[in-house]
């Protein structure tokens, strides 16, 4: 098979598509024929070295996928059937998606709810379904479209365009926070009501006005803390990603005195009942418009190019693989 393969060369990592063996069961019980995948920022800090994502090599990346079953020794699968995956460590320490075929555990898949296509389920991709476990967090909080704003950090990127789309299409009044000027009017395009700066948010107090009555936070550092200082009485902040940095220079002010949640978000190992139901909903929840937003299609040969873009903030919306 033809895959995008990951090489350690004197301490620098080393991106190649190149032909390889297709990998034995021993590594799963299912082996996908791989019609798209798609480039996170995981994918990007592996494949250019600028992470540490990769403990061993060779590595294929690609952290999401999605296909057909080519064979299964479990029943729950049948040959022919479309699947889709995210997380489970695949395209960190498990060969990944940027290959024709991929070898997974059946646990780790879910099959492609009625409605959604391959290359739509790559549009929506890990981002995609971390927004939708977010907005879940919320709703689960007792955030309602009636409790106020709901405001989502870094919003241009992939988690967060999708979840300012899903709040949007629940109803919900989205505020965008994005650094880049350019992006106003694909947010605008998404559902956002109104765009602040992310510089109105490099400093915080312990508390501020109250402002939000929810959030939806892929940021981290200084971005997280100012929201939850502006968070109204029993808000919540569903927190997923830390592109800002991981440490949190706040107090317990919001949480004592404002009985604010801060809510942690993980898609790597979500369990398989909760990955159905957001799918499920994601396929349902997206309006035709979202899969027409900027989206790049890309080969696999292109992939160690667009990893570089990435990190240099130069890629808008998803970044679509084209594998078969």
């Amino acid at each position: 098979m033809k895959a995008v393969v990951l090489e350690q060369v004197e301490g620098q990592t080393q991106a190649e598509v190149k032909q390889i063996t297709v990998p034995g069961e021993e590594l799963g019980n299912v082996l996908v024929d791989v019609e798209w995948s798609s480039l996170n920022y995981k994918d990007a800090l592996a494949i250019t070295g600028k992470g540490k994502i990769i403990r061993n090599f060779p590595m294929v990346p690609g952290i999401d996928f999605a296909g057909r079953v080519a064979a299964s020794s479990d029943s729950a699968f049948n040959a022919g059937q479309e699947v889709v995956l995210t997380g489970w460590g695949v395209g960190e320490n498990h060969w990944g998606g940027l290959a024709e075929q991929a070898r997974v555990k059946s646990e780790w898949l879910v099959p492609l709810p009625a409605g959604l296509t391959a290359r739509k389920a790559m549009i929506v991709g890990t981002a995609g379904f971390t927004a939708m476990l977010c907005v879940m967090a919320l709703e689960e909080a007792g955030i309602t479209p009636q409790s106020g704003e709901v405001v989502v950090t870094g919003a241009s990127g992939g988690v967060g365009s999708t979840a300012i789309a899903l709040l949007h299409a629940l109803g919900y009044q989205v505020v965008a926070v994005s650094g880049r000027e350019s992006t106003h009017d694909y947010l605008r395009q998404l559902g956002a009501s109104r765009i602040l700066p992310r510089s109105e948010f490099a400093e915080t107090r312990p508390l501020e006005k109250q402002v939000w009555a929810g959030a939806v936070d892929t940021v981290g550092g200084n971005v997280l803390a100012k929201l939850l200082a502006q968070m109204n009485y029993s808000g919540c902040v569903a927190a997923c990603g830390l592109a800002g940095g991981f440490s949190l220079p706040t107090t317990v002010m919001p949480f004592i005195l404002r009985n604010v949640r801060l809510q942690g978000v993980d898609s790597v190992s979500a369990p398989i009942e909760r990955r159905i139901a957001a799918w499920e909903r994601l396929a349902k929840l997206l309006p035709e418009s979202f899969y027409q937003t900027a989206t790049t299609e890309i080969s696999l040969e292109q992939a160690a190019k667009f990893a570089d873009d990435i990190m240099n903030n130069a890629v808008q919306g998803r970044t679509l693989v084209k594998v078969s």
